[in-house]
């Protein structure tokens, strides 16, 4: 009987749930995403990344990691700001287009300096300046790739630890391409796009973790108002 009961939690695993009453409006990863294999970085295994930089934001989700890139130039007031206040594993963006070579350097030890777990570099980063990154870190650094132009292999040998893919509705197509190229081994995260099977499909195609791009705190604030508006008129129409 105990055979059969211990047989019955490994293949199915109840997973107790400690919640809050003040903490339980979160930004919840879809479940599907959970299936990726994930990415050991520091020792702390990661399987999701949330794509955001609101501090709010950041502090209510169940997200594994957080992806601090803008589309601004990058600041190392930003990227302190979003290590000190997160609890969770950043990796923070230092540039690639406007902002690159020495300044692109220089962001990425300060922020690993900062406590940052990665850098992220954007598509056009020059694989030179990935080399000068590579000297001088000890975190890695995660390689954005576009499409399948990009010199994959170039960003790889030049000291890319990871390969984050944004391929838009083409990201599972790309990443089994680029699983072709790097082999069975290499990290990639890969966006994980706005529907379930999206997801599933990224992952059958080889991405080992997912990023997931949150609702906006002005999106959130339009259900909850929506809501309280909801239970103003039926408290009138008691």
């Amino acid at each position: 009987m105990k055979f059969i009961l211990r047989r019955h939690l490994m293949e199915k695993k109840f997973i107790p749930e400690v919640k809050s009453n003040l903490r339980h409006r979160m930004v919840h990863i879809p479940e599907s995403m959970y299936k990726a294999s994930g990415i050991t970085v520091l020792g702390k295994r990661i399987k999701t990344l949330v794509f955001t930089t609101d501090i709010a934001i950041i502090n209510n989700t169940n997200g594994h990691a957080i992806m601090a890139v803008y589309p601004f130039t990058p600041t190392l007031s930003i990227t302190n700001a979003i290590i000190m206040s997160s609890s969770l594993p950043v990796f923070a963006g230092v540039g690639g287009g406007i902002t690159s070579g020495i300044r692109s350097v220089n962001m990425a030890l300060q922020a690993e300096m900062l406590g940052a777990y990665g850098v992220i570099v954007n598509a056009p980063m020059k694989n030179e300046t990935i080399v000068q990154m590579k000297k001088v870190l000890d975190i890695p650094i995660v390689a954005t790739i576009v499409s399948a132009y990009d010199d994959i292999e170039g960003k790889i040998n030049s000291g890319a630890d990871i390969l984050n893919v944004s391929g838009g509705k083409k990201t599972a197509f790309l990443v089994e391409e680029i699983r072709k190229k790097v082999g069975y081994e290499f990290p990639i995260i890969a966006t994980g796009g706005d529907n379930e099977q999206n997801v599933i499909d990224t992952i059958n195609a080889g991405a080992n973790a997912l990023s997931y791009t949150p609702p906006t705190s002005a999106e959130i604030f339009h259900e909850v108002m929506a809501n309280y508006r909801q239970d103003m008129r039926e408290k009138q129409d008691e």
